[in-house]
């Protein structure tokens, strides 16, 4: 038989495994009384325009997913029938801003180190200068009700009512809410006043050790075929955007770039440390070094770490 002619023989048993979150099965099944596996990935996307305009118009059966401030998503296919399975999750942001075009495209990838220092006299100031920018409202669209509410998995209003320690559970919004060996959550917390993981004090442990056993019992609730066992927590830094935030995933969830030592801070880790920092319940992240990760269009790089390694005033 020619080789061409072997796949079309191919009888499905069943789906042995999936990966690449969802974007490569592993099938067994048989071709006449032969035993075989079938691996099937999706290609890469071709480069050229033309290709990419073609693509852009045979898209088709596009579901809309959700819809906050100029983010949107949805589940989309090329040229399938209805009851085919949806072969893109698209994400739509509109208008885009010049940070997004930064953030989306290629760039080289240089390791600092943020010292107390930095963190007070530069750092902290750019922060401040992001968030009255407006480019939280999609958060605050969420914890304040107005989008989003019919996603949310669990919602915290804080031990004894306490407003300070309230926080909600809801899925990323790169997820496609199906597949859960690729599950991404986000633990948002209500209080305003923590902007990064550079806010957290020792105050903070018992709180955050009382989240985590919440945002872990939600979860597997809510997904029972997952084990607490099989979710990692991390925050980022530098993070997306500057408003406390959790990231909830499943272990086999195929590591990328934010998953990375130098992007992603487990939040184990970040208990432990601030467990072992000496001084008061004041003593906190913003007392301590980070090494992580910027890209060298990031204006973090281009405007303080940049300068400060050719000599330059940030």
């Amino acid at each position: 038989m020619a080789s061409e002619a072997l796949v079309p023989e191919f009888k499905l048993d069943r789906l042995l495994n999936q990966d690449q979150g969802g974007r490569r099965v592993t099938l067994l099944g048989s071709i006449g009384d032969k035993p075989t596996l079938l691996t099937a990935e999706r290609a890469a996307f071709p480069s050229d325009i033309k290709t990419l305009e073609a693509f852009h118009r045979n898209l088709a059966d596009v579901k809309n997913l959700g819809t906050n401030d100029i983010y949107h998503w949805y589940l989309g296919s090329v040229g399938h029938g209805e009851d085919s399975p949806p072969d893109f999750k698209l994400n739509l942001i509109s208008p885009c801003t010049e940070k997004h075009i930064k953030k989306y495209s290629p760039q080289g990838v240089r390791m600092v180190t943020e010292t107390p220092e930095i963190y007070k006299n530069q750092i902290r100031p750019y922060i401040a200068k992001q968030r009255e920018e407006g480019r939280l409202d999609w958060v605050f669209n969420i914890l304040e009700g107005r989008k989003e509410q019919e996603d949310i998995i669990f919602r915290n209003p804080g031990q004894d009512g306490a407003k300070e320690e309230a926080f909600l559970l809801a899925p990323d919004l790169n997820w496609d809410r199906k597949t859960l060996t690729s599950l991404h959550l986000l633990a948002l917390v209500e209080r305003r006043d923590l902007w990064s993981l550079r806010d957290l004090k020792k105050s903070h442990i018992v709180w955050l050790k009382h989240m985590r056993e919440k945002v872990v019992e939600a979860t597997v609730k809510k997904y029972p075929e997952i084990d607490h066992d099989q979710l990692k927590l991390y925050m980022h830094y530098q993070p997306t955007f500057y408003h406390l935030h959790i990231h909830v995933v499943h272990v086999m969830l195929e590591p990328t770039s934010t998953q990375a030592i130098g992007k992603a801070f487990g939040l184990e880790n970040i208990i432990s440390q601030l467990e072992s920092l000496s001084g008061g319940e004041d003593a906190g992240m913003d007392d301590v070094s980070l090494t992580y990760t910027l890209g060298e269009s990031h204006d973090l790089w281009t405007g303080v770490f940049q300068p400060l390694k050719e000599g330059r005033k940030g």
